[in-house]
């Protein structure tokens, strides 16, 4: 499906907005870990951080330009941009809070950003749902609902039964909670924009229409806290640079399955783009792999030359 030159205009204006969103959210989880490690070190709470609110208003201001991202281009576009926060965050944290990144890791930050680009440049460029009676028949569609509950139940099991075990040795608890909540989170944000165009009309199907809006809005509304409050649990036991990596890989998949059920912005990806995105988020993964197994080695530039003059 050709895109005309308005849809075209709308899809470069949702992707710079992406762009910018994503490095205002790389820089929230430092602001934010900066704020509560200068509370705990007083003995305050972290709400008497002007640094913390700083990081989360610039949150806020970062999930509002990802709304409007998700409702002029697809989110298997806009959603692959975050890596570009990654690097810029774990420059952030290095200067503010002193976490240091060893070679591995910074190999990592570039891999990632290297497989996002590859995601970006093979994602699918079309958009099959344009009509809000279209999103309906989407959300009930038994895949999709499927889907829906497996999401809850793993949400279920990681907030009552595992976090309050592991939740504070682990990364991966909070990561995997925030992360699940993103399905509700970027579909909702899209879901939004297409109920709005009727929810406001006098058309007979308004009140319908405002219903969904009403329903999406309260969804995306309560993903964002919940998400929220579990970023700040996480922050207050990992390093920023660490936590804002991994989250991004697993919330980009997370999301991108999302989409991939609901909008079906995949219908129309070939063999090449398939394989050039398997390639893409291969890197990705390797790159938060080295971020993440082997952030506790100590290896520089200049451990790698030592190794190699002594070979000769």
């Amino acid at each position: 499906m050709e895109r005309g030159p308005e849809q075209g205009a709308a899809t470069s204006a949702g992707l710079t907005i992406a762009l910018l969103a994503s490095l205002v959210n790389g820089s929230t989880f430092a602001l934010q870990r900066k704020g509560i490690l200068r509370a705990e070190s007083r003995g305050a709470s972290y709400l008497t951080e002007l640094v913390w609110w700083t990081g989360t208003v610039g949150m806020g201001l970062g999930q509002i330009g990802n709304f409007f991202a998700y409702n002029t281009a697809p989110a298997a576009l806009v959603t692959p941009l975050g890596a570009l926060g990654v690097p810029f965050g774990s420059l952030l944290a290095s200067y503010m809070l002193q976490e240091k990144l060893n070679l591995l890791g910074k190999l990592g930050c570039l891999l990632s950003c290297a497989g996002s680009i590859v995601l970006l440049i093979h994602a699918p460029k079309t958009e099959n749902i344009t009509s809000r009676v279209q999103l309906e028949e989407k959300l009930a569609d038994p895949v999709f609902l499927a889907y829906i509950c497996v999401i809850l139940v793993l949400l279920i099991l990681l907030i009552f039964w595992i976090a309050p075990s592991h939740g504070t040795t682990n990364v991966m608890v909070y990561i995997g909670i925030c992360s699940l909540l993103g399905t509700f989170t970027v579909p909702s944000s899209k879901g939004i924009g297409l109920a709005a165009q009727d929810a406001f009309s006098d058309n007979p199907s308004s009140r319908r229409a405002l219903c969904l809006f009403i329903i999406l809005l309260v969804t995306l509304t309560c993903s964002i806290l919940i998400q929220f409050m579990y970023i700040n649990k996480a922050l207050q036991y990992f390093d920023s640079s660490i936590f804002s990596a991994i989250y991004y890989v697993v919330f980009t998949v997370l999301v991108i399955l999302a989409s991939a059920i609901l909008f079906r912005e995949w219908s129309d990806v070939g063999f090449v783009d398939f394989l050039g995105m398997l390639c893409g988020f291969i890197s990705v993964s390797v790159g938060i792999i080295l971020l993440q197994v082997f952030k506790d080695f100590n290896i520089s530039v200049s451990d790698l030359r030592k190794i190699t003059s002594k070979k000769h």
